[in-house]
């Protein structure tokens, strides 16, 4: 013992050497041959070669897809194509319903979403929690075989409470109810909700709590961003709404924050109830099948065509950017997109500015007032590329408005939980639709022309206006934006 101390005395410096210069050199490589983006790669290399033990353990807990490169990944594909299975149907003619340049969408996008486009659905949009809370908790009480609710923040507030309460009336009187928090989110308030839901023996789990097998320690940057309720396996709801009360006016009162959430009937709502039970066999290995669960119910509800596009940094990491390039590409007239954390890649940008350039009315809103305030200088510092090539940015006045909307010609909508940001189009866990019906488009279009009625324009001018100190910052800001 004492010749091995004395060995660690003499040699230390170079024991520490040689394992640091090993571990970097060996993160080095491991970005270099995973790393699909060449800037991504560049920067992981740099960072383990010239930092070793800082850049090798940093690489180590935010740099490795533990998803994409694991045999998780291969559980969370085979546990989708499962769930995926849905009766053929007649394919759905979108020109009737949307316009000729809709049927290269529609082409394009079943190319990317494991879902088939299915018409007869009736979406009800909801503005805000004081529409979307009192529809939702309807519709948990009034649940008569299944419950199955996921959200990336369910708070214990008052709001919270009384879904919850819903919640535990429900398993008591013999209902099936699963309830699925991210990790992450679950910390956003104390005690946590899920605390409560358990007390009262509902089936309760989070999301990405022990991702590596060793430290039950949630994994920050692969989180599930979705929002899903599903009762009965007939009434869904999802969207950008998490359950909080601050979106409820009686208890936030001038501070209330705005969104948008949507309630389904028809065949959508069994691939809502899909992607739910995929991410609850991941989590719990429970699989959630037969009639209570799945009702692939095609009698029409409605008249909208639509279909889930779930994203994340599984197999299905590039779905929704691709499906955000593809309709910027068939847009004729006018987009309109509103995101609270407007941080798009330069390929998306580029698509925006080309779509500028064609004559595209192209009209991009965002909050006056961010909740992350890193995210808002990060927006800052490259919102002037859109703007300097022919897009219109907006800033709402008021309170914090987290919805997530894009329509393109008045006939095509894209909405869910995913951001135009880094962090939702690579490492979250997403939930999309796209909904072929003009009727839903022009509410959306409506809403977001009446964001821009009471904002304020971006200009270049006001952009170079800013000292050079908040400039810089924002720059700053900006290069840590992957990781906002």
């Amino acid at each position: 013992m004492s010749d091995l101390h004395d060995l660690l005395t003499a040699y230390w410096p170079h024991i520490v050497f040689t394992v640091t210069t090993v571990a970097g050199f060996g993160a080095a490589v491991h970005a270099a041959m995973t790393k699909r983006d060449v800037r991504a790669a560049i920067g992981w290399v740099g960072l383990t070669l010239f930092s070793p033990l800082f850049g090798a353990a940093a690489y180590f807990v935010a740099g490795i897809n533990r998803i994409r490169y694991t045999r998780v990944s291969q559980q969370r594909d085979e546990a989708m194509v499962y769930y995926a299975r849905e009766p053929q149907v007649e394919p759905v003619d979108v020109v009737p319903l949307t316009g000729p340049q809709f049927a290269s969408l529609k082409r394009l996008t079943n190319c990317i979403s494991r879902f088939q486009l299915l018409g007869g659905n009736l979406v009800q949009p909801l503005d805000g929690g004081d529409e979307a809370y009192p529809a939702m908790l309807q519709a948990i009480r009034g649940a008569e075989r299944t419950v199955a609710l996921q959200s990336y923040i369910f708070d214990h507030d008052p709001i919270g409470c009384e879904i919850a309460e819903a919640l535990i009336e429900a398993h008591r009187r013999g209902v099936k109810v699963r309830v699925l928090v991210d990790a992450v989110g679950a910390r956003y308030s104390h005690p946590p909700i899920v605390r409560l839901l358990k007390k009262n023996g509902v089936p309760t789990a989070r999301f990405m709590t022990n991702p590596m097998g060793v430290l039950r320690m949630p994994y920050a940057n692969l989180r599930s961003h979705r929002k899903i309720l599903v009762v009965d396996g007939r009434i869904g709801f999802s969207g950008g709404m998490n359950i909080r009360a601050a979106f409820v006016r009686a208890l936030a009162l001038d501070a209330t924050n705005r969104d948008t959430h949507f309630r389904y009937e028809g065949p959508i709502v069994a691939q809502l109830q899909s992607v739910f039970a995929h991410d609850w066999d991941f989590t719990t290995r429970e699989s959630l099948t037969g009639p209570d669960w799945f009702h692939h119910d095609l009698v029409p509800r409605g008249d909208a065509a639509m279909r889930c596009v779930p994203s994340g940094p599984d197999r299905s990491i590039n779905s929704t950017h691709d499906v955000l390039l593809g309709a910027l590409a068939v847009a004729q007239r006018h987009v309109r997109i509103q995101s609270p954390y407007f941080l798009p890649d330069q390929t998306l940008i580029g698509a925006m500015i080309t779509a500028a350039r064609r004559g595209v009315r192209v009209d991009i809103v965002i909050p006056g007032k961010n909740n992350l305030r890193l995210v808002d200088y990060a927006m800052m510092a490259q919102i002037d590329q859109l703007i300097r090539h022919g897009c219109l940015v907006w800033r709402t006045r008021g309170a914090f408005d987290h919805s997530k909307l894009l329509s393109v010609d008045d006939a095509w909508t894209y909405a869910g939980s995913s951001n135009l940001d880094p962090r939702s189009l690579r490492l979250n866990f997403e939930l999309d639709t796209e909904i072929y019906d003009r009727d839903i488009a022009a509410w959306v279009s409506a809403r977001i022309d009446a964001a821009i009625a009471n904002a304020k324009p971006l200009t270049l001018e006001s952009l170079q206006a800013l000292p050079f100190t908040k400039r810089l910052r924002n720059k700053i800001i900006w290069l840590a934006s992957p990781y906002l």
